[in-house]
């Protein structure tokens, strides 16, 4: 038995391998060279991982047995027009191809969707993040949601890498909206059954949904990116650039190596304007990795990284999930206050927006494994633990 369990792994191994040649999903670079640009892509799957996968990835076995049980042609997944790489780089993870839809703007600007495959009775998965322009996306993803209705689908599951209007989540000031709430209220009243997103700007924003909610994490694929950098555990600091993402630094401080936690207290004047007051901690001749959910205009980030060198940290990682990226970001970034800024693909970067010290990490292994557990009703949390 356990010969022919090897044979036929060997076998499926060589087909796998052979597919995703083909989608040029495997090269024979280093998945961490970095380009003349800056830009690193981390690939979703690489040949020399196959044994030993992390980040949720599934084994080889697990792949053959999936394959075998699953009815495919009842999972559908389709792209908007807002990050269509990563919804092309999770579809090849997953080893399928993306469903045939028509996006197009009337003169007037009005949105039209049309799917051009049939869905009646499939699960489908809408890939579209609600990243600038963020009222543009928002609405095309209402109008995929509801094409899908209407065309019988029997799950619609809106697959949201970066979820815009998460920071409008509460009132701070009189006469305020809660943006995030009618957000939700709009995904779910268009049809959709279940969210999946990744790293909201605060965790209470899953309740603002009447629908289920897979809320997963960049972390892990951050923190596989920072261990291959073999930093010392004794010369690393995990800084908060705020107060309010403690929690979040603490949680990936623990992961690396349970490593020191610093604090920067700052004071907001106004929308996207901050300013930096003091640091918490100790930071001096130690690498202080900064970890936050987004960048948006990078005033935070920045004037957090000047307070740390003037505190005599030897050097300062940025790092984050969604790269917002709104300027003067790019030349806040780049002036050589940081030795390299670590995001995610969950928002598409211009490649006019590249500058050298810029690195993208892709999530599509981490949605497109959770893709498949929501479709195979198995467990989500499992895949950070």
């Amino acid at each position: 038995m356990s010969v022919l369990h090897s044979v036929v792994c060997s076998r499926l191994r060589e087909h796998i391998l052979a597919y995703m040649r083909r989608k040029c999903l495997i090269t024979n670079s280093s998945p961490n060279s970095v380009s003349s640009k800056g830009r690193v892509i981390i690939p979703p799957m690489h040949e020399d991982n196959w044994n030993n996968m992390s980040l949720g990835a599934r084994t080889l076995t697990d792949v053959g047995v999936r394959e075998l049980r699953s009815d495919t042609n009842r999972l559908k997944i389709f792209s908007g027009s807002a990050n269509p790489l990563l919804s092309q780089e999770i579809a090849c993870y997953m080893g399928l191809n993306l469903g045939q839809i028509k996006i197009k703007r009337f003169a007037d600007g009005e949105i039209y969707v049309q799917l051009e495959e049939s869905v009646r009775g499939c699960d489908v998965f809408l890939v579209q993040p609600t990243c600038p322009p963020a009222n543009e996306n928002l609405m095309e993803l209402l109008v995929m949601i509801d094409a899908c209705r209407r065309a019988s689908a029997k799950t619609i599951t809106a697959v949201i890498p970066y979820f815009g209007y998460a920071r409008a989540d509460r009132k701070t000031q009189g006469r305020e909206s809660i943006a995030a709430k009618l957000a939700a209220n709009l995904i779910t009243e268009a049809g959709a059954h279940r969210v999946l997103t990744c790293d909201l700007h605060s965790g209470q924003a899953m309740g603002y949904f009447d629908i289920p909610v897979d809320h997963v994490y960049g972390q892990p694929v951050i923190l596989d990116y920072l261990a291959s950098k073999m930093i010392s555990a004794e010369d690393l600091v995990v800084v908060s650039p705020d107060v309010g993402g403690v929690a979040r630094a603490r949680a990936f401080a623990k992961k690396l190596s349970d490593a020191p936690l610093a604090i920067v207290d700052k004071r907001r004047q106004g929308h996207n304007v901050s300013e930096v007051m003091n640091l918490i901690g100790d930071v001096h001749g130690k690498v202080a990795v900064m970890v936050d959910d987004m960048i948006d205009t990078a005033g935070t980030i920045t004037n957090s990284a000047a307070l740390l060198h003037a505190e005599g940290a030897r050097e300062v990682y940025a790092c984050c999930t969604h790269a917002v990226f709104s300027p003067p970001a790019i030349e806040r970034l780049s002036g050589g206050l940081f030795q390299e800024v670590i995001c995610t693909n969950t928002i598409p970067v211009k490649e006019s927006n590249y500058f050298p010290q810029l690195t993208i990490l892709s999530v599509a292994n981490l949605l497109g494994e959770t893709i498949w557990r929501v479709y195979d009703d198995c467990s989500v949390s499992s895949i950070f633990r």
